[in-house]
């Protein structure tokens, strides 16, 4: 059939499998920034740069230091001098969520980053694996997902003591069982390819064959649920944090920072209301991508708008 793009079909099947990766990401890559792309994708994409911007120079932005006490100036409303206004000690609430874009946005990255990876690594040892162990694997996986990504990440974090840190080892640990279940799954599936038997039988390793050709033909999937779950990833950080297992006071990260306003929602409602927002608008903005990036790798999942 013309235009098909099935791995192998001739003995050099191989080479022409990594090739046609190759050509698949860079096609996919031009149709994302490309005319289809809908309008609202764009504003998405420009929204993410602008917070990643954010989040890499946001302390050097802030005109006021983040961890600075003003008494004198405690509970002010926004208005010229500080234009989100400050909190209960002063501290110039754009400044603080400037400050914590890093703190919440870099580290949530990280997060997704981090289970990705050990997901990925976690499946592809599995698959390499006799039969028994690869199950052994699986069912370890299967019990991390049992239990609630949210409750487990609490209870790990709670356990470790409150810091960033044991939010992100806490989030990795919830999160990478997900993507091992996943990855697994498409390897299973790829493994059992015609190119895959074709290579066995010219004498490619299971290692090489796994690093070079089965690997890199099942990342989309990957790709996809990396590029939604940052979004979710921002929401849970911030409740963490909201629960007070994240960093510690005067830690200006956006979930400590609606923490630490909700005792003045009524009387000074702009303390929790600006770090709310900047969760909101980050989750959409990540949300929106993550969807224009499954319709790019898998059109038929684009959701109509």
């Amino acid at each position: 059939m013309t235009g098909t793009r099935e791995p192998l079909t001739v003995p050099h099947g191989i080479d022409l499998s990594t090739a046609a990766v190759g050509r698949s990401i860079g096609g996919r890559i031009r149709r994302l920034f490309g005319r289809r792309v809908a309008l609202v994708d764009r504003f998405a994409f420009a929204g993410v740069v602008l917070l990643l911007l954010f989040a890499a120079v946001g302390p050097f932005l802030a005109p006021f230091s983040p961890y600075e006490v003003a008494p004198e100036d405690a509970l002010l409303p926004p208005g010229p001098g500080h234009l989100l206004g400050t909190d209960d000690a002063g501290r110039d609430v754009l400044s603080r969520i400037l400050a914590g874009a890093g703190t919440t946005l870099l580290a949530a990255v990280g997060i997704v980053v981090l289970s990705m990876i050990t997901g990925v690594l976690v499946a592809s040892v599995a698959a390499l694996l006799p039969r028994w162990a690869d199950e052994a694997v699986m069912r370890v996986c299967d019990i991390f997902m049992s239990i609630p990504s949210l409750v487990l990440a609490l209870g790990l974090a709670a356990a470790i003591g409150p810091s960033l840190t044991s939010i992100i080892i806490a989030m990795v640990a919830a999160s990478w069982p997900g993507t091992a279940r996943l990855m697994r799954g498409i390897l299973r599936e790829t493994m059992c390819g015609s190119y895959v038997e074709a290579a066995q039988v010219l004498g490619v390793s299971r290692l090489r064959l796994m690093l070079r050709h089965v690997l890199p033909n099942s990342m989309d999937a990957v790709y996809v649920q990396a590029s939604m779950e940052i979004s979710g990833t921002i929401v849970m950080m911030a409740g963490l944090a909201f629960l007070g297992v994240g960093a510690p006071p005067p830690s200006p990260d956006w979930g400590s920072l609606v923490a630490q306003g909700q005792q003045f929602i009524t009387s000074a409602w702009w303390v929790a209301l600006f770090p709310g927002l900047a969760i909101t608008i980050s989750a959409i903005a990540f949300g929106l991508v993550g969807d224009a990036v499954r319709g790019v790798v898998d059109p038929a999942s684009r959701s109509v708008r």
